[in-house]
């Protein structure tokens, strides 16, 4: 039948199948999913406010003022457990510090505000303090535990990076961030030993130091790890056990010391509302003055003879 048919008929018929073809293929077949502009970049059309285009060169000023210290400063932040860039962090004390400052110069003059502004650094700084030496004392009670976790890992046949990586996964913080934070850097291409090593340092923990040696003789001699993890947990629990007993017996010392810095504080607000008069004298002459300074003096060198009687390092 299609032989009957002339050439140009059948070139035709071909050509307009083919065509149908291509348009069914167009019209049916599945395409690949294309996101638009505004959802990959969905940030790219948008302008940002001024309050956030001056925040921006703000921290980006505060970076390159603070040069070599920023990497001291972001050191700190690390310890404290704090998620925030340096630059951020100094641009919210400042800030703190002007509305600080401000309100206290409202409220009570300018000494006030002073005042008030020189507080604010002093509070971050102390705050800060307060959270590394909690972190600290949280990855020291967790380290036993987290090398019982790796021993098990290694007797079920997992390589130190698996084992390294079940802590990750399974402790609790701060153990499980910087146990992720070895992994992470070891998959970037650092050597164990030298995360492990940084670690330590960052956490101040001596116990650690001894699993950080006790990796690196293994790595290098080899062993049964599992083994050695077993020994080095047993010591850290029984120094724990030792620190605890201490931390008990300290208690009550840090107590009256704490009260007896808060003493001075507490008898001068009495007397201020009970009887400003009487207190009022040290301001009246220059001796007064004199014996406010020298009351400050003895009170901060009987707080860190305090301090040293009751911190007990072993």
């Amino acid at each position: 039948m299609i032989g009957q048919l002339p050439p140009t008929v059948v070139v035709g018929l071909g050509s307009g199948a083919l065509a149908l073809a291509i348009t069914v293929y167009l019209l049916l077949a599945p395409r690949p999913v294309r996101l638009p502009a505004d959802r990959r970049r969905p940030y790219a059309g948008e302008s940002s406010g001024p309050l956030a285009r001056g925040a921006s060169v703000a921290t980006s000023a505060i970076g390159r003022l603070m040069g070599v210290r920023a990497s001291g400063l972001g050191s700190v932040l690390e310890q404290a457990g704090v998620k925030a860039r340096f630059q951020d962090f100094v641009f919210l004390v400042v800030v703190a510090c002007l509305v600080a400052g401000a309100l206290g110069t409202l409220v009570g003059g300018l000494l006030l505000g002073v005042l008030f502004a020189v507080m604010i650094p002093i509070g971050a700084r102390v705050v800060l303090s307060i959270k590394a030496d909690r972190r600290r004392a949280a990855f020291a009670d967790q380290l036993d535990d987290s090398l019982q976790l790796m021993a098990s890992s290694l007797r079920a046949g997992h390589s130190m990076l698996q084992a390294l990586d079940s802590v990750a996964r399974e402790a609790e913080e701060p153990t499980s961030e910087e146990f992720a934070r070895i992994i992470n850097e070891t998959r970037l291409g650092r050597e164990v030993n030298a995360a492990l090593e940084e670690t330590a340092a960052r956490m101040g923990s001596e116990d650690f130091v001894w699993v950080t040696q006790a990796v690196a003789i293994n790595r290098e001699v080899g062993g049964n790890l599992a083994e050695v993890l077993d020994g080095v947990g047993n010591t850290i629990r029984e120094r724990n056990d030792i620190r605890r007993q201490v931390k008990t017996l300290a208690a009550e010392g840090k107590l009256s010391a704490y009260v007896l810095m808060a003493l001075p504080f507490g008898i001068t607000g009495f007397l201020s509302v009970a009887n400003p008069t009487y207190i009022g004298k040290f301001t009246d002459s220059l001796v007064g003055y004199g014996l406010i300074v020298l009351a400050i003096v003895l009170l901060i060198v009987g707080g860190i003879w305090m301090r040293k009687v009751v911190q007990i390092r072993f």
